[in-house]
């Protein structure tokens, strides 16, 4: 069964910088892209902040967040990064990381869920 953990939220002071990690666990065959959205308490709505390919290439930053995060993978640690720097209060809010996993060989693609970690940026 294929598990998504994110890591690294916490407390920030506005103009702070924080590292969030998701790592994929379990029985499969290749994680293709991966993704970080976040949903602000409340909201029904979650907003990607984020992806990138399996090739490495990243896209879909909003506006909101272009050029203050970025995105990485290690491929060897089945893992996916978030770097946010320049933090805003507007930032405060729960991130969820997504994984696009083939469970094996010709097998279709599934998307799978992290619980999220909270992130609250204080004034």
């Amino acid at each position: 069964q294929v598990q998504v953990v994110e890591s690294g939220g916490g407390v920030v002071q506005s103009g702070g910088s924080l590292r969030l990690s998701c790592e994929v666990s379990g029985r499969f065959f290749k994680i293709w892209g991966m993704s970080w959205y976040r949903q602000i308490p409340g909201n029904e709505e979650r907003e990607v902040v984020g992806s990138i390919t399996s090739r490495g290439r990243t896209f879909n930053y909003p506006t909101s967040v272009k050029d203050r995060f970025a995105v990485s993978r290690d491929d060897a640690k089945k893992s996916v990064y978030l770097q946010m720097d320049s933090l805003k209060p507007e930032d405060t809010a729960i991130y969820y990381c997504s994984a696009d996993v083939q469970e094996y060989d010709g097998g279709q693609v599934a998307g799978h869920w992290g619980r999220g970690t909270q992130v609250t940026v204080s004034p």
